[in-house]
């Protein structure tokens, strides 16, 4: 049984050959005070923020890495095990996960060991921009050379890739994540408002915009007064949140032109004809392919399918294991 997983800051997205994309839920795990696991994935996400005492909901990767290797192999171990369920195969299953193209070697290991204790007969790692290019249908073995810029929870991966590997890279710890932090940081400075993290992801998804809109959105927030320790709702417009998200946005786009600034002329030429392909959950944030447009001037279009890219790269990748080997990260 081969199995592809894209183990996220934000999300794990699970792809079983032949069935396509089976699980796709939070990377957040309930743990109580004696180290039991309480719940996983999106049980556990409606926890943050609400558990009682005894009980804490943790994220365990931070910015694309194992941040608690413990609770990380617990949580392989529980989506790998429902992601076999309902298959004859007795034996254990062949792994592929995504990393993050700038992570040690040290990292790693460390997702690997965590797979194969998770129950993996074999765990092979690919670097998520090539996960998310292979995904995203994109010609990675040719000459020609393609870039991708892959937007997720805690890291952005920006790649410009030409038969079969990559060729200038720059992995970024901004993300979705960081987008949310900033717009909870705007929002108790501005109205002196406390929101959970849930919240601000909410208003991003809902009126989060990289360039002014022709109409302006609005909604309502609920949080905390900080100064009267009461609740209250204020309302907050789009152009609130896009003055919130400027300074990731702007670190997003100066990684961008960084790689751009580095990409061989043969290959920049390529790019400048096909334009760049967006991935990941953070490109689904209106109008930020028109940012980078504007900003390079290099045509940018989101992937068909973003948010699970690099899931489905990760499955094809081991399908066509003999065709992509090449291409993945050397065994440790």
């Amino acid at each position: 049984m081969k199995i592809g997983i894209d183990l996220g800051t934000a999300n794990v997205i699970v792809y079983v050959k032949g069935k396509g994309i089976v699980i796709q839920e939070p990377s957040v795990v309930a743990v109580s005070d004696d180290n039991r696991i309480v719940a996983v994935g999106e049980e556990a996400r409606e926890m943050i923020g609400r558990t009682p005492g005894n009980i804490s909901a943790i994220r365990p990767m931070k910015d694309g890495v194992i941040a608690d290797y413990v609770i990380t192999e617990a949580m392989l171990r529980y989506f790998i095990g429902r992601a076999r369920k309902g298959s004859f195969a007795l034996s254990r299953p062949e792994v592929m996960i995504s990393v993050p193209a700038g992570v040690t070697s040290v990292e790693k290991r460390a997702v690997r060991d965590a797979a194969l204790k998770a129950g993996a007969r074999e765990a092979y790692l690919i670097e998520e921009p090539l996960a998310a290019a292979i995904g995203a249908n994109v010609p990675i073995s040719g000459p020609s050379g393609n870039m991708i810029i892959d937007i997720g929870g805690g890291t952005s991966e920006i790649a410009v890739i030409a038969l079969g590997g990559i060729v200038v890279s720059n992995s970024l710890r901004v993300g979705g994540n960081r987008f949310d932090d900033a717009i909870a940081s705007y929002i108790r400075k501005k109205y002196n408002l406390m929101v959970g993290d849930r919240t601000a992801e909410e208003v991003k998804i809902a009126i989060g915009t990289a360039l002014p809109l022709e109409r302006e959105l609005q909604m309502e927030v609920r949080g905390r007064d900080l100064i009267a320790g009461l609740p209250r709702t204020i309302p907050i417009t789009s152009s609130e949140v896009m003055e919130a998200i400027e300074l990731p946005l702007q670190q997003l786009v100066q990684a961008v032109r960084g790689v751009l600034e580095q990409t061989p002329p043969e290959l920049s030429s390529d790019i400048i004809d096909k334009g760049m392909v967006m991935s990941g959950g953070g490109s689904l944030l209106r109008s930020i392919d028109r940012l980078l447009t504007q900003v390079t001037g290099v045509p940018c279009h989101v992937a068909a399918n973003p948010l699970n890219c690099v899931a489905l790269g990760t499955g094809l990748a081991l399908e066509h294991f003999d065709f992509f080997k090449k291409s993945l990260v050397q065994q440790i």
